[in-house]
């Protein structure tokens, strides 16, 4: 389906050029499935005039030939490269949006979160990735149940290529199956970054609509290193409603916002915002506060994204390898309105 598309596109002409789109490179990803295709096109030119008409050409075309599916293209500005160069050969050419997924401190859910993130981005469409960059605290292998993956290495056109683990559809790579979870915490600076450049541009990701990055809690140079090494479309932050928490959250959003940072700043999310019985459905406590990220974001310009309930189908979703959203509706609804906004707000800025 792919290749059909990019010779469809073929007869997508840029009028100024007089080249065809796909001769001319501006097309940076496809991705398809029976039920979606997105196309990213990249222009040589910053702003140029023709991006939108010929976006809506591609978007008319590929509607014609697929009526049963879901089409979205979407415009990167150009002038600049698509992927960051490192010296080695990358294998993220194929990722079309990378998401961080921060927190200002440990211990407000931040992996959990990811982890159901990245099923309801599953659940509506997308080809998802993870890469779990926690080297202070893997927890992606525990919430997919791949604890015992021991990645192969595969040759493809000269080069090492890292096998990352498969689960529910969701492509994993994480620090935690290359060390113990006793070492976590003696990795430091550079053999901590080496480890990191490895996983991110060795790994074998394939063609991804999105790749989540579950960062380390708070902010320091393995944060700076993954930047550098990723073109990070969008934060998210995660937080909890305590102050102490909010408090914190400010730092994360101001490492993102630096000015020799500048990556944009999707939203706040709250997790364990209330908890309700199993018994009392209609019941709401507040065991951590109310609303405090949510006041954060109304106060510091921050878009505000959704809330996540203490629901005990997530604690033991985690426990068991099988991350909630794929399991409990509930929750799955939580995150989906979540992530809805989030892609809305990342295809905007492509």
């Amino acid at each position: 389906m792919e290749n059909e598309i990019k010779r469809l596109l073929a007869a997508v002409v840029h009028p100024e050029t007089g080249e065809d789109i796909v001769t001319s490179g501006f097309i940076e990803h496809i991705a398809a499935t029976p039920d979606k295709a997105t196309v990213v096109l990249r222009f040589a030119k910053t702003r140029d005039p023709f991006a939108t008409k010929i976006k809506n050409q591609a978007e008319a075309l590929l509607k014609e030939r697929f009526p049963q599916a879901e089409i979205l293209v979407t415009i990167k500005e150009g002038g600049r490269p698509p992927r960051p160069e490192p010296k080695e050969t990358t294998t993220t050419g194929g990722i079309a949006h990378v998401i961080a997924v921060a927190s200002g401190k440990g211990g407000v859910g931040k992996s959990t979160v990811t982890a159901n993130l990245a099923v309801a981005l599953r659940n509506m469409g997308f080809r998802v990735g993870i890469l779990d960059a926690d080297i202070y605290g893997p927890s992606q292998p525990k919430m997919f149940g791949v604890e015992d993956y021991l990645p192969d290495a595969v040759q493809e056109e000269g080069q090492d290529r890292i096998v990352p683990a498969e689960s529910m559809d969701i492509a994993l790579m994480s620090i935690g199956f290359f060390i113990k979870p006793t070492d976590a915490l003696l990795w430091r600076g550079a053999m901590a970054v080496n480890a990191l450049k490895q996983m991110i541009h060795q790994t074998r990701w394939g063609t991804l609509d999105f790749l989540l990055a579950d960062l380390p809690p708070g902010t320091g140079d393995i944060h700076l290193s993954i930047i550098g090494e990723l073109k990070i479309d969008s934060a998210v932050i995660v937080s909890t409603p305590q102050q102490v928490a909010v408090a914190d959250v400010l730092r994360g959003v101001e490492m993102f916002r630096n000015p020799n940072v500048n990556i944009p700043v999707a939203g706040v999310i709250e997790n364990m915002a209330w908890f309700t019985p199993e018994e009392l459905p209609d019941n709401r406590y507040y065991l951590f506060g109310k609303g405090g990220a949510r006041k954060f974001a109304e106060e510091n310009g921050v878009d505000f994204l959704g809330e996540i309930p203490i629901v005990r189908s997530i604690m033991e979703g985690s426990d068991e390898g099988h991350p909630a959203a794929a399991i409990d509706p509930r929750v799955e609804a939580s995150y989906r309105g979540i992530a809805e906004r989030i892609v809305e707000k990342v295809m905007k800025s492509s």
